[in-house]
């Protein structure tokens, strides 16, 4: 068996239900009899108990009964509701409740047509499907987690013997990337387990001689606003200018869920490592889901964010771009004296912006690669023909 998503409301459950029939009922009571028992707290345990039966009632039949013996002062209380009235009363908690489907879905990337069974009655959502009655909704958690304890304690029975269960992450896994603040992604959320998965990153600076790896969890474009579970320093790289290191950064999750991240200079092949536990600092369940509705909800905020530490990556990519070129002599030799300073003085105040400057606006990174005079073109094409500049910005600030 194989998990593909996973997604719920922490904040809605069956005695959501209870509650609204239990305040009707405690109305009609009160309509009846000209008596109130919400103050009665036997009376409202007594009132809760039958609600809960007829509740579960309603799922296979169109109307039900509750008849309570001397529920309060002695009266004896009968009353019916049909399947109708009871979805009026919790119509805008059905609606939510078809929230968490839909959000599995898109995140497991299957359509309504591609499910073979149901096992809860959401006939209408999945275009009049028939629900799986091999199994009681009531069991469906416990039969899984049962499964799951028998494969990990490797218990010995021929029923079991061919079975795996498959589990996911829950939410994604990755690293700060310390020049923008952008958490970069190695396992997406609802990536199946045991995976290994690999990327490569460089520096950010000239001549740095260390790494900083930060270790987080989340599905927010900016590190800060996500889980950090641990961070470790790879250090011995060596001296060189930004971007020519390369450092092999591992993700690797065993069947267990343990988290082993590990960072290695593929030029010193130095390396370090950091073990996270499958427990060791991660978000509670209500936590993930808390952090996966954020992400939804900010998702605009986080793209703007995002376009931003583009835009920015952009323009420091194209400054020393041109600041590498400037150095070569091949370059040089094609500007005059004046002109080559004029390009340097103006690459040197663009670096030294960017430096002071967190994330800019995306407006205002444009401006700054925009304002002032621009180059002049023969010397700017020679420029860019020698280092195939493949950038938005023409100009440089002066």
């Amino acid at each position: 068996m194989e998990t593909k998503a996973t997604a719920g409301d922490m904040h809605l459950g069956g005695e959501d239900f209870d509650n609204r029939m239990v305040d009707y009922f405690v109305n009609k009571f009160e309509h009846k009899y000209n008596k109130d028992v919400s103050g009665d707290p036997k009376a409202l345990r007594r009132m809760r108990t039958s609600c809960e039966r007829a509740k579960r009632i309603l799922s296979t039949a169109v109307q039900t009964t509750i008849e309570i013996d001397s529920l309060y002062h002695g009266i004896d209380f009968s009353s019916t509701i049909t399947r109708a009235k009871f979805e009026e009363l919790n119509i805008d908690l059905f609606k939510r409740c078809l929230e968490p489907v839909q959000n599995c879905l898109r995140d497991a990337r299957m359509t309504k047509n591609s499910i073979s069974d149901i096992v809860l009655l959401l006939q209408d959502f999945f275009n009049g499907k028939k629900h799986c009655r091999s199994i009681n909704p009531d069991e469906v958690v416990t039969y899984g987690a049962a499964i799951q304890a028998a494969i990990l304690s490797k218990h010995d029975d021929d029923e079991e013997s061919g079975l795996m269960l498959l589990q996911i992450t829950p939410l994604s896994l990755g690293i700060k990337v310390d020049h923008d603040g952008v958490m970069s992604v190695l396992i997406p959320r609802n990536t199946t387990i045991p995976v290994k998965k690999e990327e490569t990153y460089t520096t950010g600076v000239d001549n740095e001689r260390s790494l900083l790896i930060e270790v987080y969890e989340g599905e927010r474009t900016r590190a800060s606003d996500n889980n950090l579970l641990g961070k470790f320093t790879l250090s011995g790289i060596l001296p060189a200018p930004r971007g020519v290191p390369a450092i092999n950064v591992c993700f690797d999750i065993d069947a267990n869920g343990i988290l082993n991240v590990s960072a290695e200079d593929k030029a010193t092949k130095q390396m370090n490592y950091l073990t996270i536990g499958s427990n060791e600092g991660r978000l509670r369940e209500e936590d993930i889901e808390r952090m996966v509705e954020a992400a939804r909800r900010y998702k605009s905020q986080d793209d703007e964010y995002r376009e931003k530490a583009e835009a920015r990556n952009a323009l420091t990519e194209y400054a020393y771009n041109v600041r590498d070129a400037l150095r070569e002599r091949k370059v040089r030799c094609k500007l005059t004296t004046a002109e080559t300073k004029k390009v340097e003085q103006a690459v040197k105040q663009l670096i030294q912006w960017l430096e002071r400057t967190e994330i800019a606006e995306t407006e205002e990174c444009g401006r700054e690669g925009e304002a002032g005079e621009p180059m002049e073109p023969h010397y700017y094409k020679d420029i860019q023909t020698e280092k195939s500049l493949n950038c938005p910005f023409f100009f440089l600030v002066y």
